[in-house]
């Protein structure tokens, strides 16, 4: 089974939106920042996720996106669907060709598979994933790090012997 990074990046980048997003909008270079993510796939991935209506973009000064609805009315599956990606378990991407151009022995077992993966991811929400202590967490330490990079500070106290 394989998510590409393109799906983990998708994810992981709505996962930011809503954890940043307090009614006003955020900036991919925001995003780019904080989640390590290159700017301009950011930038395909959001076209894509606002063609399927996940986020709502804002022009202008002070401009970005906005989820489109309630992080609990966003699911992963949606997100991963939105970027074209695929959970695939198999090992002939669903073609049924895995051995010698023929179907193997455990094709449909690795196609139930894929199902229920997709169901699964289909049951997690944003608000799940936001609420959760460990992203937040995290979140809370890249806030850190960026206020951090922006004041110049390490929050480190250094002494000096004499």
């Amino acid at each position: 089974m394989r998510l590409t990074t393109k799906g983990r990046y998708a994810v992981t980048a709505m996962l930011d939106l809503a954890l940043h997003a307090n009614e006003e909008p955020i900036s991919l270079a925001e995003i780019s920042q904080r989640q390590g993510i290159s700017l301009s796939y950011l930038e395909q991935l959001f076209a894509k996720l606002r063609r399927n209506e996940l986020v709502k973009s804002v022009r202008g000064p002070g401009g970005g996106y906005l989820l489109s609805r309630g992080t609990a009315e966003i699911f992963v599956a949606q997100i991963v669907d939105a970027v074209n990606e695929t959970v695939d378990a198999t090992g002939c991407g669903g073609n049924g060709d895995c051995q010698q151009g023929e179907m193997c022995l455990t094709h449909y077992l690795w196609c139930d598979l894929s199902e229920q993966i997709h169901n699964f991811l289909s049951e997690i929400s944003l608000a799940s994933l936001v609420e959760r202590r460990e992203v937040q967490d995290l979140s809370a330490r890249q806030q850190q790090r960026e206020l951090e990079a922006r004041t110049g500070e390490s929050g480190i106290a250094c002494s000096t012997v004499a």
